[in-house]
């Protein structure tokens, strides 16, 4: 009896004890707050709560003094259960006030022309089409190429440069018989102006040296007429010669050169036609078409301006020399003819202006 009266003794001692303990921990449960890294909340669809992530962010920002220079704080959590760590991202700051930074991919501006690539692409072309046209000289010295040929038109400029090697031999006698006649002149204005001087010295031969003072006279005044239209017939020719045909010639000269592309670029062309036509030989076929074609019509515009020109320049040629081949055979004839009258006349035909005699041509200075 008195074991189990001591056992409900302690038993009944035991029971407040309890009591006592479970009452502290439910008080202690109710006191504590809740915090976020105790519990992970979790919505209706089963997805982690971050409401209160946000809220902790929210307060720490508010804590953080702006003396710091953080003008942008952000905390990113992302639980217990991720292995990433938060993230605290802050912005440039000035003067207390914060300075939104843009965020996103760089984007730098293109240039519609960068010079240092076009002129790249101008070397690259230039040195494309140099390979092709030297090719293409070779390949015809050799006998091996074929090349364009207008019949006609070659016909008429083999004659234009023969014509013109012809113009210039007559210029250069033409200018040499102008410094021959020119001597001839100082000869005798010299010789008529020494026997004006014997003939005032000799009274026996007064009349006979004062005859062919006026002789030697009478004979330059007509030389220097003669002279004036010889040089007026040489720079008339020279203009022909050395301007109007010259820039016929020019002309020629870029059709050769624009002939010599063509016939490369027809060349290539060809080449490739007979080669096998599969997926990487057709775009350059192709791009091949492309330049062959630009290439005719720059050597059919350019052919049809040689022959205009040429047209044109056989129309000046004969109005030209048919003036100037006719004042100088008037000249020629009335002057060794004595006719004075007649070779002045032939000067005021072609409105030809001579020098007064005795009278210096001007000087550089005045000219200008």
């Amino acid at each position: 009896m008195s074991d189990s009266s001591n056992d409900s003794t302690t038993l009944g001692a035991s029971n407040p004890v309890t009591e006592e303990q479970d009452s502290e921990e439910s008080t202690m449960a109710q006191e504590s707050p809740k915090n976020s890294a105790a519990e992970i909340p979790v919505t209706s669809n089963g997805e982690v709560d971050d409401s209160h992530e946000h809220g902790f962010s929210r307060d720490l920002k508010r804590s953080l003094p702006a003396g710091l220079g953080l003008s942008e704080t952000q905390i990113t959590s992302h639980g217990f259960d991720s292995t990433k760590e938060g993230v605290i991202e802050a912005g440039p700051f000035q003067g207390g006030q914060r300075i939104p930074q843009k965020s996103g991919p760089v984007i730098l501006a293109d240039e519609t022309k960068n010079p240092a690539m076009e002129k790249l692409e101008l070397v690259r072309k230039w040195s494309l089409n140099t390979y092709k046209c030297t090719r293409q000289i070779i390949s015809e010295k050799l006998g091996r190429g074929s090349r364009t040929v207008d019949l006609e038109l070659e016909a008429q400029i083999d004659i234009l440069r023969e014509n013109k090697r012809k113009y210039e031999n007559i210029l250069k006698l033409a200018q040499t018989l102008s410094s021959q006649l020119f001597q001839m002149i100082q000869t005798q204005r010299q010789l008529g102006d020494a026997f004006a001087d014997l003939s005032l010295k000799s009274l026996e031969l007064h009349e006979e040296f004062g005859y062919n003072a006026d002789t030697q006279k009478l004979l330059a005044k007509n030389g220097e007429t003669l002279l004036g239209a010889i040089n007026f017939f040489i720079a008339s020719v020279n203009t022909l010669v050395s301007k109007t045909i010259e820039d016929t010639l020019m002309t020629v000269k870029q059709y050769e050169s624009v002939r010599i592309e063509y016939d490369a670029y027809r060349t290539d062309l060809e080449e490739l036609n007979l080669g096998p036509r599969d997926a990487n030989t057709l775009p350059k076929i192709e791009q091949s078409q492309h330049l062959f074609q630009a290439h005719k019509e720059k050597y059919d515009k350019i052919r049809n301006d040689v022959s205009i020109k040429l047209k044109f320049l056989e129309e000046n040629k004969v109005k030209v020399l048919h003036n100037q081949l006719v004042l100088f055979h008037n000249a020629i004839t009335a002057y060794f003819a004595g006719n004075q009258k007649q070779l002045e006349q032939t000067l005021r035909q072609f409105h030809i202006k001579l020098k007064t005699p005795g009278v210096d041509a001007p000087s550089w200075l005045e000219e200008q």
